[in-house]
Protein backbone atom coordinates (compact mmCIF):
# COMPACT_ATOMS: atom_id res chain seq x y z
CA UNK A 1 0.00 0.00 0.00
CA UNK A 2 1.08 3.43 -1.04
CA UNK A 3 -0.07 6.92 0.24
CA UNK A 4 0.55 10.00 -1.33
CA UNK A 5 -0.61 12.87 0.77
CA UNK A 6 0.24 15.56 -1.24
CA UNK A 7 -1.81 15.56 -4.28
CA UNK A 8 -3.36 19.27 -5.41
CA UNK A 9 -6.76 20.10 -6.41
CA UNK A 10 -8.77 22.77 -7.83
CA UNK A 11 -12.56 22.52 -8.83
CA UNK A 12 -12.96 23.53 -12.26
CA UNK A 13 -15.67 25.94 -11.46
CA UNK A 14 -13.29 28.21 -10.32
CA UNK A 15 -11.86 28.77 -13.76
CA UNK A 16 -15.02 28.25 -15.75
CA UNK A 17 -17.78 30.38 -13.50
CA UNK A 18 -16.85 33.90 -13.60
CA UNK A 19 -18.05 34.97 -10.52
CA UNK A 20 -16.24 32.30 -8.93
CA UNK A 21 -13.35 33.34 -10.96
CA UNK A 22 -13.62 36.75 -9.71
CA UNK A 23 -14.37 36.21 -6.03
CA UNK A 24 -11.11 34.45 -6.03
CA UNK A 25 -8.70 36.96 -8.10
CA UNK A 26 -10.40 39.48 -5.31
CA UNK A 27 -9.20 37.95 -2.79
CA UNK A 28 -5.76 37.74 -3.64
CA UNK A 29 -5.56 40.64 -4.96
CA UNK A 30 -6.77 42.27 -1.56
CA UNK A 31 -3.17 41.73 0.05
CA UNK A 32 -0.84 44.14 -0.78
CA UNK A 33 2.05 42.00 -1.70
CA UNK A 34 -0.31 39.31 -3.88
CA UNK A 35 -1.57 39.52 -7.18
CA UNK A 36 -3.90 36.90 -9.10
CA UNK A 37 -3.89 36.63 -12.75
CA UNK A 38 -6.24 34.95 -15.05
CA UNK A 39 -5.67 33.68 -18.75
CA UNK A 40 -7.29 31.11 -21.13
CA UNK A 41 -4.47 29.56 -23.30
CA UNK A 42 -4.68 28.94 -27.26
CA UNK A 43 -4.83 25.25 -26.16
CA UNK A 44 -8.38 25.90 -24.51
CA UNK A 45 -6.62 25.41 -21.24
CA UNK A 46 -6.82 27.87 -18.43
CA UNK A 47 -4.71 29.42 -15.89
CA UNK A 48 -4.04 31.22 -12.77
CA UNK A 49 -0.40 32.87 -12.25
CA UNK A 50 -0.10 34.06 -8.58
CA UNK A 51 2.45 36.59 -7.90
CA UNK A 52 3.86 37.01 -4.76
CA UNK A 53 5.58 39.54 -4.41
CA UNK A 54 4.03 40.98 -6.89
CA UNK A 55 5.92 41.08 -10.55
CA UNK A 56 7.32 37.32 -9.44
CA UNK A 57 5.09 34.46 -10.24
CA UNK A 58 4.75 32.20 -7.42
CA UNK A 59 2.26 29.48 -8.40
CA UNK A 60 0.66 28.29 -11.04
CA UNK A 61 -2.89 26.44 -11.66
CA UNK A 62 -3.91 25.03 -14.62
CA UNK A 63 -7.71 23.86 -15.24
CA UNK A 64 -6.87 20.60 -16.70
CA UNK A 65 -4.68 19.92 -14.24
CA UNK A 66 -7.27 18.46 -11.60
CA UNK A 67 -9.31 15.87 -13.65
CA UNK A 68 -10.22 13.04 -11.67
CA UNK A 69 -9.62 10.32 -14.68
CA UNK A 70 -6.68 11.96 -15.39
CA UNK A 71 -5.18 11.74 -11.75
CA UNK A 72 -6.59 8.39 -11.32
CA UNK A 73 -4.57 6.85 -14.15
CA UNK A 74 -1.56 9.12 -13.08
CA UNK A 75 -1.89 6.92 -9.82
CA UNK A 76 -2.27 3.65 -11.17
CA UNK A 77 0.94 4.74 -13.50
CA UNK A 78 2.91 5.28 -10.07
CA UNK A 79 1.22 2.31 -8.10
CA UNK A 80 -0.33 4.97 -5.66
CA UNK A 81 -3.44 3.36 -3.98
CA UNK A 82 -4.68 6.51 -1.83
CA UNK A 83 -4.21 10.07 -2.45
CA UNK A 84 -4.66 12.99 -0.16
CA UNK A 85 -6.33 15.90 -1.60
CA UNK A 86 -5.28 19.62 -0.83
CA UNK A 87 -4.83 23.15 -2.08
CA UNK A 88 -2.39 23.98 -4.33
CA UNK A 89 -1.23 26.56 -2.28
CA UNK A 90 -3.86 28.97 -2.15
CA UNK A 91 -5.53 28.24 1.27
CA UNK A 92 -4.21 31.61 2.52
CA UNK A 93 -6.05 33.33 0.53
CA UNK A 94 -9.21 32.02 0.92
CA UNK A 95 -12.11 33.60 2.53
CA UNK A 96 -14.95 31.46 4.35
CA UNK A 97 -17.57 31.66 1.73
CA UNK A 98 -14.46 29.98 -0.92
CA UNK A 99 -13.93 27.31 1.97
CA UNK A 100 -17.26 26.68 1.87
CA UNK A 101 -17.45 25.99 -1.66
CA UNK A 102 -14.13 23.97 -1.57
CA UNK A 103 -15.13 21.78 1.09
CA UNK A 104 -18.15 20.96 -0.33
CA UNK A 105 -16.73 20.45 -4.08
CA UNK A 106 -13.94 18.62 -2.18
CA UNK A 107 -16.24 16.08 -0.70
CA UNK A 108 -18.15 15.67 -4.02
CA UNK A 109 -14.55 14.80 -5.90
CA UNK A 110 -13.43 12.48 -3.09
CA UNK A 111 -16.95 10.86 -3.36
CA UNK A 112 -16.42 10.24 -7.32
CA UNK A 113 -13.06 8.20 -6.64
CA UNK A 114 -14.51 5.45 -5.17
CA UNK A 115 -11.95 5.26 -2.06
CA UNK A 116 -9.01 6.16 -3.88
CA UNK A 117 -8.85 9.74 -2.60
CA UNK A 118 -9.19 11.65 0.44
CA UNK A 119 -9.41 15.13 1.47
CA UNK A 120 -8.34 18.10 3.95
CA UNK A 121 -10.68 20.96 4.65
CA UNK A 122 -9.54 24.95 4.38
CA UNK A 123 -11.36 27.56 7.09
CA UNK A 124 -9.34 30.43 7.79
CA UNK A 125 -7.26 30.00 11.35
CA UNK A 126 -9.76 32.35 13.68
CA UNK A 127 -12.01 31.13 16.09
CA UNK A 128 -15.33 32.55 14.90
CA UNK A 129 -18.21 31.38 15.20
CA UNK A 130 -18.74 30.80 11.26
CA UNK A 131 -15.17 29.36 10.81
CA UNK A 132 -15.94 26.70 13.56
CA UNK A 133 -19.25 26.01 12.27
CA UNK A 134 -17.65 25.46 8.74
CA UNK A 135 -14.73 23.00 10.30
CA UNK A 136 -17.53 21.08 12.15
CA UNK A 137 -19.39 20.35 8.62
CA UNK A 138 -16.24 19.97 6.66
CA UNK A 139 -14.71 16.85 9.12
CA UNK A 140 -18.09 15.54 11.08
CA UNK A 141 -20.67 15.95 8.17
CA UNK A 142 -18.65 16.20 4.80
CA UNK A 143 -16.04 13.77 5.96
CA UNK A 144 -12.62 15.26 5.26
CA UNK A 145 -9.53 14.18 7.07
CA UNK A 146 -8.23 17.16 8.87
CA UNK A 147 -7.10 20.84 8.32
CA UNK A 148 -4.78 22.71 5.31
CA UNK A 149 -3.64 25.96 6.80
CA UNK A 150 -0.72 28.34 5.86
CA UNK A 151 2.79 28.31 7.61
CA UNK A 152 1.55 31.85 8.12
CA UNK A 153 -1.50 34.15 8.11
CA UNK A 154 -1.82 37.94 8.56
CA UNK A 155 -1.03 37.88 11.98
CA UNK A 156 2.15 36.11 11.59
CA UNK A 157 3.38 32.52 11.84
CA UNK A 158 1.19 30.03 13.24
CA UNK A 159 2.30 30.35 17.22
CA UNK A 160 0.74 33.68 17.57
CA UNK A 161 -1.63 33.89 19.96
CA UNK A 162 -4.31 35.15 17.54
CA UNK A 163 -4.73 31.51 16.18
CA UNK A 164 -4.67 29.77 19.71
CA UNK A 165 -8.52 29.39 20.05
CA UNK A 166 -8.65 27.89 17.14
CA UNK A 167 -5.92 25.34 17.57
CA UNK A 168 -7.81 24.85 20.51
CA UNK A 169 -11.22 23.51 18.75
CA UNK A 170 -8.65 21.66 15.91
CA UNK A 171 -7.24 19.71 19.25
CA UNK A 172 -10.95 18.96 20.59
CA UNK A 173 -11.63 17.69 17.32
CA UNK A 174 -8.50 15.27 17.52
CA UNK A 175 -7.45 16.06 13.83
CA UNK A 176 -4.24 16.40 12.01
CA UNK A 177 -3.31 19.97 10.67
CA UNK A 178 -0.89 19.72 7.51
CA UNK A 179 0.78 23.23 7.04
CA UNK A 180 1.36 24.05 3.36
CA UNK A 181 4.51 26.77 2.95
CA UNK A 182 3.43 29.80 1.35
CA UNK A 183 5.99 31.02 -1.38
CA UNK A 184 7.93 33.49 0.23
CA UNK A 185 8.38 33.86 4.01
CA UNK A 186 7.42 37.18 5.78
CA UNK A 187 10.76 39.14 4.95
CA UNK A 188 11.22 38.39 1.58
CA UNK A 189 13.16 41.22 -0.13
CA UNK A 190 16.65 39.27 -0.25
CA UNK A 191 15.36 36.50 -2.01
CA UNK A 192 12.56 37.76 -4.16
CA UNK A 193 14.63 38.55 -7.21
CA UNK A 194 15.55 35.24 -8.48
CA UNK A 195 13.06 32.29 -9.87
CA UNK A 196 14.54 29.19 -8.15
CA UNK A 197 15.70 31.09 -5.05
CA UNK A 198 12.49 32.27 -4.59
CA UNK A 199 10.60 29.24 -5.58
CA UNK A 200 12.52 26.57 -3.69
CA UNK A 201 14.80 28.64 -1.04
CA UNK A 202 11.90 30.54 0.18
CA UNK A 203 9.71 27.84 0.83
CA UNK A 204 12.34 26.02 3.03
CA UNK A 205 13.08 29.20 4.68
CA UNK A 206 9.86 29.28 5.66
CA UNK A 207 8.97 26.26 7.10
CA UNK A 208 11.66 26.05 9.16
CA UNK A 209 11.10 29.70 10.46
CA UNK A 210 7.42 28.54 11.11
CA UNK A 211 8.44 25.55 12.88
CA UNK A 212 10.96 26.56 15.01
CA UNK A 213 8.50 29.52 16.00
CA UNK A 214 6.48 26.50 16.77
CA UNK A 215 8.49 24.39 19.15
CA UNK A 216 9.82 27.65 20.74
CA UNK A 217 6.62 28.56 21.55
CA UNK A 218 4.27 27.55 24.03
CA UNK A 219 1.70 26.42 21.30
CA UNK A 220 2.37 22.45 22.76
CA UNK A 221 2.51 23.52 26.26
CA UNK A 222 -0.84 24.35 26.19
CA UNK A 223 -2.45 21.92 23.48
CA UNK A 224 0.16 18.91 23.70
CA UNK A 225 -1.93 16.70 21.67
CA UNK A 226 -1.78 18.84 18.60
CA UNK A 227 -0.23 17.46 15.79
CA UNK A 228 1.40 19.31 12.75
CA UNK A 229 2.66 18.38 9.18
CA UNK A 230 4.72 20.53 7.66
CA UNK A 231 5.44 20.35 3.68
CA UNK A 232 9.19 20.61 2.09
CA UNK A 233 10.55 18.15 4.89
CA UNK A 234 9.72 20.91 7.00
CA UNK A 235 11.83 23.15 4.65
CA UNK A 236 14.95 20.90 5.23
CA UNK A 237 14.99 20.96 9.05
CA UNK A 238 16.99 18.11 9.65
CA UNK A 239 20.34 19.98 8.35
CA UNK A 240 19.60 22.32 11.25
CA UNK A 241 17.98 20.18 13.84
CA UNK A 242 20.79 19.14 16.06
CA UNK A 243 22.35 23.03 15.77
CA UNK A 244 18.95 24.38 17.44
CA UNK A 245 19.58 21.80 19.79
CA UNK A 246 22.84 22.67 21.13
CA UNK A 247 24.61 20.31 24.33
CA UNK A 248 27.34 22.60 25.34
CA UNK A 249 26.30 26.58 26.06
CA UNK A 250 29.73 27.88 25.06
CA UNK A 251 30.32 30.26 27.97
CA UNK A 252 26.36 31.01 28.25
CA UNK A 253 26.07 31.96 24.56
CA UNK A 254 23.47 29.10 24.21
CA UNK A 255 20.23 27.53 25.44
CA UNK A 256 21.22 23.68 26.30
CA UNK A 257 17.90 23.09 28.28
CA UNK A 258 16.66 21.42 25.41
CA UNK A 259 14.71 18.43 25.98
CA UNK A 260 10.90 20.10 25.60
CA UNK A 261 12.15 21.26 22.06
CA UNK A 262 13.41 17.40 20.89
CA UNK A 263 10.17 16.32 22.26
CA UNK A 264 8.45 19.08 20.33
CA UNK A 265 9.81 18.23 17.04
CA UNK A 266 9.50 14.48 17.37
CA UNK A 267 6.33 14.31 18.63
CA UNK A 268 4.25 17.06 17.76
CA UNK A 269 5.87 17.85 14.33
CA UNK A 270 5.62 15.39 11.18
CA UNK A 271 7.54 16.52 7.96
CA UNK A 272 6.01 15.67 4.29
CA UNK A 273 8.59 15.57 1.63
CA UNK A 274 6.46 17.17 -0.87
CA UNK A 275 8.68 15.52 -3.77
CA UNK A 276 10.96 13.14 -3.25
CA UNK A 277 13.59 13.31 -6.42
CA UNK A 278 14.48 16.71 -5.94
CA UNK A 279 15.72 15.87 -2.45
CA UNK A 280 17.47 12.88 -3.83
CA UNK A 281 18.74 10.36 -2.11
CA UNK A 282 21.72 11.40 0.37
CA UNK A 283 19.26 14.13 1.96
CA UNK A 284 16.07 11.44 2.12
CA UNK A 285 18.73 8.72 3.68
CA UNK A 286 20.08 11.62 5.90
CA UNK A 287 16.24 13.39 6.75
CA UNK A 288 15.38 9.78 7.88
CA UNK A 289 18.07 9.27 10.63
CA UNK A 290 17.79 12.88 11.83
CA UNK A 291 13.76 13.63 11.64
CA UNK A 292 13.17 9.84 12.81
CA UNK A 293 11.52 7.28 10.24
CA UNK A 294 8.18 7.48 12.37
CA UNK A 295 8.14 11.04 11.51
CA UNK A 296 8.34 11.43 7.62
CA UNK A 297 5.34 10.65 5.13
CA UNK A 298 5.63 10.61 1.47
CA UNK A 299 4.06 13.17 -0.71
CA UNK A 300 4.70 14.68 -4.32
CA UNK A 301 2.85 17.78 -4.81
CA UNK A 302 1.44 16.36 -7.84
CA UNK A 303 0.69 17.56 -10.27
CA UNK A 304 3.03 20.07 -10.23
CA UNK A 305 5.42 17.81 -11.77
CA UNK A 306 4.03 14.24 -13.16
CA UNK A 307 6.76 12.04 -12.57
CA UNK A 308 6.87 13.57 -9.10
CA UNK A 309 4.10 11.29 -8.89
CA UNK A 310 4.73 8.34 -11.07
CA UNK A 311 8.23 7.77 -9.84
CA UNK A 312 8.26 9.62 -6.18
CA UNK A 313 7.44 6.06 -4.31
CA UNK A 314 10.02 4.20 -6.80
CA UNK A 315 12.83 6.67 -5.04
CA UNK A 316 11.48 5.53 -1.23
CA UNK A 317 11.94 2.29 -2.60
CA UNK A 318 15.83 2.16 -3.70
CA UNK A 319 16.82 4.35 -0.38
CA UNK A 320 19.47 2.46 1.09
CA UNK A 321 16.97 2.36 4.72
CA UNK A 322 15.49 -0.21 6.14
CA UNK A 323 12.70 -2.29 4.91
CA UNK A 324 10.44 -1.22 7.65
CA UNK A 325 11.44 2.57 7.31
CA UNK A 326 10.21 2.19 3.93
CA UNK A 327 7.06 1.31 4.69
CA UNK A 328 6.19 3.69 7.00
CA UNK A 329 7.29 6.26 4.88
CA UNK A 330 5.05 5.30 2.01
CA UNK A 331 1.77 4.45 4.37
CA UNK A 332 2.05 3.60 7.73
CA UNK A 333 2.95 7.04 9.38
CA UNK A 334 0.37 8.43 6.35
CA UNK A 335 -2.43 5.99 7.54
CA UNK A 336 -2.19 6.70 11.41
CA UNK A 337 -1.84 10.31 11.62
CA UNK A 338 -4.94 10.58 9.26
CA UNK A 339 -6.92 7.56 10.71
CA UNK A 340 -6.99 6.02 7.13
Amino acid sequence: MIIDVNVYWLPKQLFDNKDLRERFINCVNRFSDSRAIFTKLDNGNSKFVIEKPIGEPSLDYFRDDYQLEHQLSDMDKGHIDKAILKLPGAQEWFDLDLCKFYNTELAKYVAKSKGRMLGLAVVPPYATEENLRELDRAINQLGLNGIQLSTHCKDGYLDNPAYREFFRHVSQLNIPVYVHHTPVPMEYDSIKDYDNLRRSYGRCEDQIIAISREVYSDLFEELPSLKLIHSMLGGGIFTYKTMLLPHDSGNGRFDTNNDIIKERLEKNIYYEMSHAQPWGKDNLEIATKILGEDNIIYGSSYPVKKIWLTEGAKTIEKLGISDQAKNKLLFENARKIYKI
